[in-house]
């Protein structure tokens, strides 16, 4: 199997084409992440993850974690080194507050390291992401005793971090949530409860592991509003910063998987030894729902960047099978030869598909990380509320639309395999049971459509959405001023916008008369916005590679490759929207035309 080799050059395109790296370096929180600093960093994090963590990657698969009969979970051969190196490297801290000893860089670069380091091995990956966003959380609601205590062992990476929202019977509706937590006499609280499916919750590769835990105070108002947020180590914490005791909580089991069977996903017991398992009030009672919402774009963004690293691991090998693997004649080839299967149509149709998706979803995740740092470091008010919109509109497309996609390239580096693709020794059917699980958690896609429904659409009356098109048009329209040759492509584009503003005013209007309506048209409402912002991304893509072809030679044809892909995008993957006005604009009646039973058996 193809080994894996970082896309540096596709990254660096889209950090200065599609993205404006030098714009950040200009806010003076990120001075010193000038674009030579920062590429630099990319480079060598990209040679780190293909050197360190890439060969770890299969062997996590065949191996799997595995749980002792001692409650130790005992990770697959390689990550304990692999993780050590990681931290020693300091690769967790790059993106996180100085103060707490991180490196201060954009968000923009984190989400390219952690692209390099998901690709490398998505398993592996899910511990330095829940940790993320445990350190996300503590940073916004922490308080300082809390955040010198805890978080510059967790920026580090010597210490981990998990998010323990989900319960048996508790899983989208958390609001249903039943682990407790009593007030003790020292100002702790005692936590009593069950939680499922915590990535990493117990694991061989860090000293420590902090849990931020959801339970109920005594009295707590019912659903949501009654929820609280606590830090629960696994190990004490002392005054100096030393480890003490086990605390009260301990892994019953680990699930067995479709796929990233690396990543030990834990069922976790708090309080089975009588007394509670010790935790920290993070905040105020009742208000930890609130707190989590806050670090639920980064999250989601994370995910969706999960569809992308699939895709780009499942190309690669897709790519140098398709050159080395011959058979059939391809037309115009001599009588009597056999062709690299590349040179058929279909083959051709397959990798180009998986090419222009992957540059695609790369520009929605950097653009989107990109608005992330805008809407938190431009020195103005309006600058900063401009970019907030985007970031609130792009997550659920970012979040839905890429681990979507993430399913479809993986399914399509198989079939371009053939036969071999469906043998598990060829290692590629791997990144397609690897990459089923990102469209279900983190709010699986459904929800994430409710919200674009719910909460983004009406932004501003629906101003929000009509601005994102008005961008969206003037990329078709600069498209249709550049050159004849492009002139489908802008038609295109053009076409799709109206077919957005179509589907749009239809929710507006019939929407807000019965929510049924919308409910019912979200999903494919949200496949053919994210459709159409990958359109005019790859329209970006377009301008700017023939602009940089216009300035010199393009000995490789990286450049004219871009130009090309971007090309396919518009004219063969962005009319796919006509065909979903129809399912947006179809209302509920047919969803509600028969009852339940009457489906079968």
């Amino acid at each position: 199997m193809t080994d894996y080799v970082a896309p540096l050059r596709d990254i660096r395109f889209t950090l200065t084409e599609i993205c404006d790296i030098d714009r950040l370096a200009r806010l003076e929180p990120f001075a010193h992440a000038d674009r030579a600093t920062a590429l630099g960093v990319v480079e060598e994090a990209g040679r780190f993850m293909a050197e360190v963590v890439a060969p770890t990657n299969q062997v996590g698969d065949e191996v799997g974690s595995v749980l002792g009969a001692d409650g130790v979970v005992t990770t697959p051969p390689g990550f304990v080194d692999a993780y050590a190196r990681y931290v020693e490297a300091g690769w967790g801290g790059v993106q996180f507050d100085p103060e707490y000893g991180g490196g201060g860089f954009p968000w923009l670069i984190g989400i390219v390291l952690q692209e390099l380091l998901t690709t490398a091995n998505m398993a592996f990956s899910m511990c330095p992401l829940l940790t993320q966003g445990a350190i996300d959380l503590l940073s916004h609601h922490g308080t300082e005793p809390d955040k010198q205590r805890f978080l510059p062992k967790m920026i580090t990476g010597e210490w981990t971090g998990t998010m323990n929202l989900t319960e048996p019977d508790a899983g989208s509706d958390v609001g249903a949530l039943r682990t407790r937590a009593e007030p003790a006499d020292d100002g702790t609280w005692r936590i009593f409860g069950q939680k499922i499916y915590i990535s990493f919750g117990e694991h061989d590769m860090a000293e420590n592991i902090i849990h931020l835990v959801l339970a109920r105070t005594p009295g707590a108002p019912p659903g949501t509003r009654g929820i609280s947020c606590f830090i629960v180590p696994k190990y004490m914490v002392n005054d100096d910063g030393s480890l003490g005791a086990r605390n009260d909580v301990s892994c019953v089991s680990i699930e067995h998987k479709m796929g990233i069977k690396a990543s030990p996903t834990c069922v976790l017991a708090y309080g089975d030894e009588g007394d509670g398992a010790v935790g920290y009030l993070i905040g105020d009672e009742n208000a930890g729902m609130g707190y989590m919402f806050t670090m639920m774009n980064n999250a989601r963004l994370s995910v969706g960047l999960e569809g992308l690293s699939l895709a780009e691991r499942a190309w690669q090998p897709a790519l140098g099978f398709a050159h080395e693997r011959h058979q059939g004649r391809a037309i115009g080839a001599p009588k009597g030869t056999s062709s690299p299967i590349v040179e058929h149509p279909d083959v051709r149709r397959m990798l180009l598909t998986m090419k222009a998706y992957i540059d695609a979803m790369r520009s929605l995740v950097y653009v989107n990380a990109e608005a992330m740092d805008l809407a938190a470091h431009l020195p103005d008010d309006d600058g900063r509320t401009l970019h907030g919109e985007i970031v609130d509109l792009l997550i659920p497309l970012t979040k839905a639309w890429c681990t979507d996609l993430g399913s479809v390239v993986t399914s399509l580096a198989i079939q371009v395999y053939g036969g071999m693709g469906y043998i598990e020794e060829t290692g590629v059917a791997q990144h397609y049971r690897d990459a089923r699980i990102a469209p279900i958690y983190e709010g699986t896609n459904g929800i994430q459509a409710l919200d674009l429904i719910g909460r983004k659409l009406p932004m501003r009356g629906g101003g929000v959405v009509t601005d994102h098109l008005v961008r969206i048009r003037a990329v078709a329209d600069e498209l249709a001023a550049a050159d004849q040759e492009l002139d489908t492509a802008a038609a295109e584009l053009d076409r799709a916008v109206a077919a957005c503003e179509t589907a749009t005013a239809w929710l507006m209007e019939h929407g807000l008369a019965d929510p049924r309506h919308a409910l019912a048209g979200a999903s494919p409402y949200l496949r053919m916005l994210a459709v159409t912002t990958g359109g005019w991304l790859m329209g970006r893509q377009v301008l700017a590679a023939r602009r940089l072809l216009a300035e010199g030679p393009d000995d490789d044809g990286f450049l004219a490759g871009k130009v090309a892909t971007g090309r396919f995008f518009l004219e063969q993957l962005l009319p796919e929207v006509h065909g979903l006005v129809a399912q947006v604009t179809a209302g509920s009646d047919a969803l509600y035309a028969v009852e339940p039973a009457v489906l079968g058996p």
